[in-house]
């Protein structure tokens, strides 16, 4: 679901930046409002988490690759506007760091992934909970909830890939940016979402949230014990296991290499040509690309890549929450 840089146009990407700047302002205030000290750590727990499941790839239909978001799971946990900052912020370590996701795209991928997602899945899930008093009740509404919501988010997704080639043509009515229309990023997007990534995606939050809820019920309860070395040490073993990700071959839909894009198949066909905004694109070399570190092993590089974006999130939410403390003890 990570929009690559070149697909979408400049408009494109500054609009859905516009978009975000305010939901941002609006998260962050919000969270140092109603996140209280006890909670405000898990934030950065939170980003780490939806990083790491994002470096789960799975095979999907038609031969591209897909992850869970994990955004549903934080938004449960910490509330829906948390949730944004903490997913945005892992999409923005994935973006600078391993090249996961465009930078122009940004905007795009963080209102798809950090607002759709978990706003969607929190109040999915409250509106069934509501409705469904039972413990029975609440783990149907987190299925249901998870599962719809990273399927709307892939429609976002798909509609903006799909309106470039109505919006943004060459003289001769040649697509600038992505040449695939709604007809076929729509289903391309969705069919595999609604198969296989919404699966994982509630298989994934309600497993976590129950073994959250078990082992460290402060997390989810006010009040009640939070046992944080039970939740790192499944942020450690999700890195042991991160290798994992390697073993879906491909791509997922949309994200191809530029120079790749004309041999790229849509109803059975080559694309046949690169469209000329694609060509004449923006370049961003990320240090770590693809999760990748030059002259090791993929294996022990994917492991190396998920130690160093899980650390840096952790260290940036701490210095945060330090900052938060050292502005509250004025």
């Amino acid at each position: 679901m990570h929009i690559p840089d070149n697909y979408l146009s400049p408009q494109t990407c500054i609009v859905m930046g516009a978009v975000m700047l305010p939901i941002w302002t609006i998260a962050v205030k919000k969270v140092k409002k109603e996140l209280t000290k006890k909670k405000m750590p898990l934030l950065g727990i939170g980003a780490a988490f939806s990083f790491m499941v994002m470096m789960f790839n799975i095979p999907l239909p038609g031969g591209s690759t897909g992850h869970a978001v994990g955004a549903t799971l934080i938004a449960l946990l910490l509330g829906p506007w948390a949730a944004c900052i903490s997913v945005t912020i892992a999409l923005l370590i994935q973006a600078l760091l391993f090249g996961d996701g465009g930078i122009l795209a940004f905007g795009a991928n963080s209102f798809n992934m950090a607002f759709i997602i978990p706003f969607a899945g929190y109040y999915i899930y409250r509106f069934i909970k509501s409705r469904i008093k039972t413990e029975k009740g609440e783990y149907v509404a987190i299925l249901i909830g998870s599962y719809i919501a990273i399927n709307i988010g892939a429609f976002f997704a798909a509609l903006e890939f799909g309106i470039q080639p109505l919006l943004f043509k060459d003289a001769t009515g040649m697509p600038l940016y992505c040449p695939y229309p709604l007809s076929v990023s729509i289903p391309a997007m969705l069919i595999p979402h609604l198969l296989v990534a919404g699966v994982l995606e509630a298989a994934i939050t309600t497993g976590v949230y129950g073994f959250i809820k078990k082992v460290s019920p402060g997390t989810i309860y006010e009040g009640s014990k939070t046992k944080m070395n039970r939740i790192y040490a499944l942020i450690f073993a999700m890195i042991c296991l991160s290798p994992l990700g390697l073993l879906a071959a491909g791509t997922a839909w949309g994200e191809s290499k530029i120079g790749k894009i004309s041999s790229a198949t849509s109803g059975g066909k080559a694309l046949g040509f690169v469209p000329k905004g694609m060509k004449n694109n923006f370049s961003f070399k990320a240090l770590m690309l693809d999760y990748a570190i030059n002259g090791v092993p993929k294996v022990i590089g994917y492991i190396l890549s998920a130690v160093v974006g899980v650390s840096i999130l952790l260290i940036l939410f701490k210095l945060i929450n330090s900052r938060r403390n050292k502005e509250d003890s004025k």
